[in-house]
């Protein structure tokens, strides 16, 4: 008898890895521009996990593709995306489904992606329960998928954090040191799925499997861009918790962009120029210092005291932005290097430059 059950379940444990997340044909990617191969969470190839795969739209319109549930609820919690906008690859027939209305089968033994649960989803209950019949599992509904993914986000990111700390970023050094240019700049990039595009495309490092490409930026994004900019003295400081009062993102991601303004009993962090600029519009009464970043030495200056440039071909974590620097000559040398339109003081910065700035 106990040798009937571990056959059946190896037999089960077969059949689970004999489902293929990888789409059959040309996936159908909604993202815009080279990086639109990849989730901009994580880095993960959509094409490989294109059956886990989830899209949604920003509040500004911005599509978004993600490798999985996992990881865009951890994208939600940033950008407040609204559920209307979020759709899911039908597992059966991998075209793109409102995913309000899909049936998802939760814990089946597929494998999770990104998650130690598996959430699949099916535009036909029948085609769910025949999933289940197959891999086990239960069916639920969106709601129920997202309660699920929610709750186990914390323990989830743990996971995978220990996994790249133990084996991944190794890699990625080593990937890094053997087979790449050692000029590539991570903190020019906004989202890790930019810089993998512009790994390969640019020719930045020799060819490589998706595998290598995917461990060299979880190395570059997460190791070398965050280690060489906290070891900067004089920056500006943000905790993990602090998000920008004005779109919501968390501002420790973009350190290379990060803004502050102070009073008496309280600070605000932002994630650029641009960004601080409205709520200082809105709530200039007993500030007591206003600190952003400048843009080439990285350290915390007083914008009141700054220079900023203005339509530059550099974009911020919310697009077209302000570029600080403590001095002129700085700015003027950005300026020509990057198309800059105008050299701004901060007290000539207005709504008008600010509108301009999200046309």
């Amino acid at each position: 008898m106990k040798a009937i059950i571990i056959l059946l379940t190896l037999f089960l444990s077969l059949s689970a890895h004999n489902f293929s997340k990888v789409s059959s044909s040309e996936p159908h990617l909604v993202q815009k521009g080279a990086e639109k191969e990849w989730c901009p969470v994580c880095g993960m190839n959509i094409k490989m996990f294109y059956k886990t795969s989830h899209a949604a739209e920003l509040k500004n319109k911005t599509p978004r593709q993600y490798c999985s549930m996992r990881c865009l609820v951890q994208d939600k919690e940033e950008y407040g995306i609204e559920d209307s906008s979020i759709k899911v690859v039908d597992a059966k027939n991998e075209k793109l489904i409102d995913a309000r209305s899909a049936f998802y089968v939760l814990d089946s033994d597929v494998k999770g992606t990104m998650s130690r649960v598996s959430k699949l989803a099916f535009a036909k209950k029948s085609d769910a329960e025949a999933h289940v019949k197959k891999y086990n599992g239960s069916i639920v509904t969106f709601d129920m998928a997202m309660k699920a993914a929610k709750e186990s986000l914390k323990s989830d990111n743990a996971l995978t954090q220990s996994k790249k700390e133990k084996k991944v970023y190794a890699m990625g050094k080593k990937i890094y040191e053997k087979m790449c240019s050692k000029d590539i700049d991570e903190t020019n990039y906004i989202e890790i799925n930019e810089l993998k595009a512009d790994i390969k495309n640019s020719k930045l490092c020799k060819p490589m499997d998706e595998d290598k490409l995917q461990a060299l930026a979880l190395y570059l994004w997460e190791v070398k861009r965050l280690g060489d900019l906290k070891s900067i003295e004089g920056k500006i400081e943000v905790t993990e918790d602090e998000k920008c009062p004005i779109c919501g993102m968390f501002v420790y991601k973009y350190p290379k962009w990060a803004a502050q303004i102070f009073y008496a009993d309280k600070h605000y962090s932002f994630d650029g120029v641009k960004d601080l600029m409205k709520y200082y519009f809105l709530n200039k009464d007993g500030i007591s210092k206003i600190l952003v970043t400048d843009y080439y030495s990285q350290k915390a200056i007083e914008a009141r005291e700054s220079f900023f440039v203005a339509g530059s071909d550099v974009y911020g974590p919310m697009g077209d932005e302000l570029i600080p620097f403590t001095k002129l000559e700085d700015a003027k040398t950005f300026s020509l290097d990057h198309k800059g339109k105008r050299i701004l003081r901060f007290d000539e910065i207005d709504e008008i430059v600010i509108k301009k700035l999200d046309e």
